[in-house]
């Protein structure tokens, strides 16, 4: 079922839920990548979404604007923010009883997985930047994310702006270069804004071209962020429910949920 969480038609999100049980079912918030760019939407995710609702689990696979459409500075960033203040008391509110907005997890692949870790550390940005204010009258019920798991992600704006990561998306993304627009990517890279303040953990192929593990490995290091490196995997098998790397996504959810 669609349900919408702002007034542009990318801001909606597809609710898959698992099949009843005794409690509300833990709510997972996918956000999904692409480099950021329009030609990419959600449904290439309606398979994780589907599988992580046969695990249990409340699946919210969220839209936003993206590069071509509307997005990136500041139009993307506002979105995300959008959504995780709202999506969770929204979809609680609309299946009453068959989702916990109180146990909310941000799971983001690639360009999602910066999403995820940029919208779980917004309380760190500075006055007037995208996100940083309240944006609906839910945020009052939610107490926050309660964690966040992040897969292959675009960690570092900066190195994978230098690597070239998706030919220039990144420039595309934000606007400019480091060194046109650096007040842009001190408040849109985790790696400027540190780790969030909730239970991550990162997911990585050990064999992913489009974004080498080598960048996830600095980000975990200077921020203590556990990270699961995937034997054989590379970019796409993570969001492949029948893939040898899926179980390792399904026990880093299980760990943010538990802490």
């Amino acid at each position: 079922m669609r349900v919408t969480y702002g007034t542009h038609p990318d801001q909606v999100a597809d609710v898959v839920l698992p099949e009843s049980g005794a409690a509300p079912a833990p709510m997972v918030i996918l956000l999904h990548g692409g480099f950021w760019r329009s030609v990419y939407d959600r449904h290439h995710l309606a398979g994780v979404a589907q599988a992580l609702a046969d695990a249990g689990y409340c699946v919210v696979n969220a839209e936003y604007r993206r590069v071509g459409d509307g997005g990136g500075w500041p139009g993307t960033f506002h979105d995300v923010a959008l959504a995780v203040d709202s999506l969770p008391g929204l979809v609680a509110a609309t299946f009453p009883g068959r989702a916990d907005a109180e146990a909310v997890v941000l799971l983001g692949h690639s360009a999602g997985g910066h999403l995820a870790l940029w919208a779980a550390v917004r309380g760190q940005l500075a006055d007037q930047a995208p996100g940083t204010a309240p944006t609906t009258s839910w945020v009052a019920a939610l107490p926050g994310v309660t964690g966040v798991v992040a897969l292959a992600p675009v960690c570092d704006l900066g190195s994978a702006h230098r690597l070239n990561s998706g030919n220039g998306a990144v420039a595309a993304l934000l606007g400019g270069t480091p060194d046109e627009v650096p007040e842009r990517f001190a408040q849109a890279d985790p790696a400027a804004l540190g780790r969030p303040p909730v239970p991550t953990v990162v997911v990585h192929g050990e064999d992913d071209v489009l974004l080498p593990v080598e960048v996830a490995r600095t980000w975990c290091s200077a921020t203590g962020t556990p990270l699961v490196e995937v034997p054989g995997a590379g970019h796409f098998e993570l969001i492949d429910p029948g893939s040898a790397a899926w179980p390792q996504v399904l026990d880093a959810l299980a760990a943010v949920l538990s802490r």
